[in-house]
């Protein structure tokens, strides 16, 4: 019965990424606010880690996945931290 729960959280944590990255994803089609894109490129980059936390944690278990889990994480607040300083300058 407990382990089922952080499958649970898991997915759900995916599902909400993928949501928030959607939601993004559709705002930025209609007002072109590049701030939009760069969010959410950073929220399909959080979902895909995610999906891979997932896989490591659940169904994957022999394998360790933690490099990839950490280097889509860090690649996703690059994104935004790069969409951040790229907005700035242009104003």
């Amino acid at each position: 019965m407990y382990e089922v729960f952080p499958a649970i959280v898991y997915l759900l944590c995916f599902a909400t990424s993928a949501a928030c990255a959607w939601l993004l994803i559709r705002s930025y089609r209609q007002s072109g606010a590049r701030l939009l894109l760069w969010s959410a490129l950073c929220f399909l980059l959080l979902a895909a880690n995610n999906l891979v936390v997932v896989f490591d944690l659940l169904i994957l278990r022999d394998v360790d996945l933690r490099i990839a889990r950490q280097l889509l994480a860090v690649a996703a607040v690059s994104i935004l931290l790069f969409g951040f300083v790229w907005d700035l300058e242009e104003e």
